[in-house]
């Protein structure tokens, strides 16, 4: 299926991660030309574009997604290099690992969480809306998409990590507002959110090389499997595309293999080593 992503130009932040490689992987697949920022790991960045035969043209940036002006410019930069910005995937996350319940937890890590998982998408959004607004709608007719990465701990919470669901909760008024603001801008703009679980990332390796805690989540979930970076990349391009949702926006996908808020097998029903894929 064309997903009419043909040099449509997309942004994604945290491109350097295990998701934002794969966002890249399946965007430039469909035809999209692409700016990619991270934030420390610049030369990573580099590397695997060079590694994938990305196009000369492809605009890798180094942007701390906390830092608003920095996002501004990586959104002016777009327009210099491509003449115009449709796409935007706020990839860009942090899950501190460190458990700590909300009484013990420093002021200064919930900030920074928050900072990150919430200011960034919102700053983020924010440049992305500013583009838009400088290149107009894109002259096929096709509108603007912009997808949002949030966390099943936005929707579930977690205990130990009340700083990141917060901040990933905090995604869905976002989005819900900028359904009615980015229309001003282009009558056909969309926003959506991803909510992945358990996916196997660099992010979320440490914890996933625990069999007791991959036991753990595997309860939650119907079909007994860790996601894959491919799942939410593949549904992103899915959100994006024209030809496959263009009339879906302000809505929640969640991809957690069916987890629930409860326990629905016993631990004798789990094999942890059957859910890798």
């Amino acid at each position: 299926m064309d997903q009419r992503l043909r040099q449509r130009v997309a942004w994604i932040t945290g491109a350097s991660g295990g998701i934002g490689r794969e966002l890249a992987r399946q965007f430039h697949a469909a035809g999209a030309r692409l700016m990619l920022t991270a934030h420390s790991r610049l030369g990573e960045l580099e590397a695997f574009v060079r590694s994938e035969g990305l196009p000369e043209e492809t605009l890798c940036l180094a942007a701390d997604v906390r830092d608003a002006a920095a996002l501004e410019s990586a959104s002016q930069a777009a327009l210099e290099r491509f003449g115009r910005l449709d796409l935007c995937v706020a990839n860009a996350g942090h899950w501190p690992s460190d458990e700590r319940p909300l009484y013990a937890l420093p002021a200064a890590r919930f900030a920074d969480t928050v900072a990150i998982n919430l200011l960034g998408p919102a700053y983020t959004l924010r440049a992305f809306g500013q583009a838009l607004a400088a290149c107009g709608p894109h002259p096929d007719g096709g509108g603007a998409a912009a997808v949002l990465i949030g966390s099943t701990a936005g929707r579930f919470g977690e205990r130990g990590h009340s700083d990141y669901a917060a901040a990933k909760s905090g995604l869905v008024g976002l989005m819900l507002s900028l359904k009615n603001e980015l229309v001003r801008l282009d009558p056909r703009a969309r926003i959506n959110l991803i909510e992945p679980g358990w996916t196997r990332t660099e992010m979320a390796r440490a914890a996933l090389d625990d069999p007791q805690r991959v036991r753990s989540a595997l309860r939650t979930m119907a079909l007994r499997q860790l996601g894959a970076a491919r799942d939410v990349a593949a549904a992103a391009l899915f959100l994006c595309s024209p030809a496959a949702a263009a009339h879906i926006t302000g809505q929640t996908l969640t991809i957690a293999g069916g987890m629930e808020g409860r326990s629905l097998w016993r631990d004798n029903e789990i094999d942890p080593g059957a859910a890798r894929r």
